[in-house]
């Protein structure tokens, strides 16, 4: 199996959830991960920390750089990413995992929401990937199959997935158009851009605490299925680029079909669908 030993990846949002699961799987190859997340001091209602999960990456055979980034914050982006190429000597994959989610109409959604979901959902996937692209132009001269990846969905204008929500669903798409773009502007440059979305709900501190609670966390899976579904991705050749990726069909494709080991109920059947597909 290709292997994502030596390879230095600049992950956003990673103190928990996804992003944390991502970051300790590239961690068991040997990976050199920096956790770009607002997190530094333990959060009241939400487990996780840079500092908890660069532990973590540590113990799992990686080498982690804990950075304190508000992704929205162009200067302190270009600041991480330099400290990054810095301590690692480059950068070869960047993971836009970060990600903001507010599920209401027009009428309920206030504008302070609907700015942080612009703001870190498209925004700061474009300003992380615009930081770290000359990074990865090196990483793609040297050899090093560079990549770039997106939490977001596939692109379905069906207008059912609009009505319900138009603001969070404008933010998703928008990284997802980030990835159509930079799938063919990149492709010359011998750079990957691609998204992975999930299948089912997962087991985050979003779809507890924004979604459905405790119920659709037993009916979700967890975050490993989209670790290793990622794994595979970032481990393909830099000429598999511009795809919207789900998490099982990744699976299948690498001979996994048997995906009980991610599900939080054991021998459950039945999941939640997740939105946008």
């Amino acid at each position: 199996m290709a292997s994502l030993d030596g390879k230095t990846i600049f992950l956003t949002g990673g103190s928990r959830g996804i992003g944390r699961a991502i970051a300790i799987r590239a961690a068991r190859d040997g990976a050199n991960v920096a956790i770009a997340s607002k997190t530094a001091e333990p959060h009241p209602k939400l487990p996780g920390t840079i500092h908890t999960v660069a532990t973590e990456i540590e113990e799992a055979g990686g080498h982690a750089l804990p950075l304190q980034v508000d992704a929205r914050d162009e200067d302190r982006v270009l600041e991480a990413v330099a400290e990054t190429a810095e301590r690692f000597g480059g950068i070869d994959i960047v993971v836009n995992n970060a990600s903001a989610i507010f599920l209401a109409g027009t009428e309920s959604t206030p504008m302070k929401r609907y700015d942080l979901m612009q703001s870190v959902n498209t925004r700061a996937t474009f300003c992380v990937t615009q930081a770290a692209l000359p990074h990865l132009q090196e990483s793609a001269k040297a050899g090093r199959n560079p990549h770039v990846m997106a939490l977001s969905p596939p692109l379905n204008l069906d207008p059912k997935w609009f009505g319900p929500h138009v603001a969070y669903t404008i933010s998703k798409y928008g990284m997802s158009m980030c990835i159509l773009g930079w799938g063919e502007e990149l492709q010359d440059d011998g750079i990957a851009a691609n998204a992975l979305w999930p299948r089912t709900t997962i087991a985050t501190a979003a779809v507890k605490y924004a979604l459905g609670g405790d119920a659709m966390m037993n009916m979700s899976r967890t975050p490993e299925i989209m670790a290793d579904a990622a794994h595979w991705v970032l481990t393909q050749p830099s000429t598999t680029t511009g795809n919207f990726f789900i998490d099982d069909e990744v699976l299948a494709k690498a001979g996994k079909t048997d995906l009980s080991e991610y599900a939080v109920t054991p021998g459950a059947t039945e999941f939640m669908p997740d939105l946008f597909l």
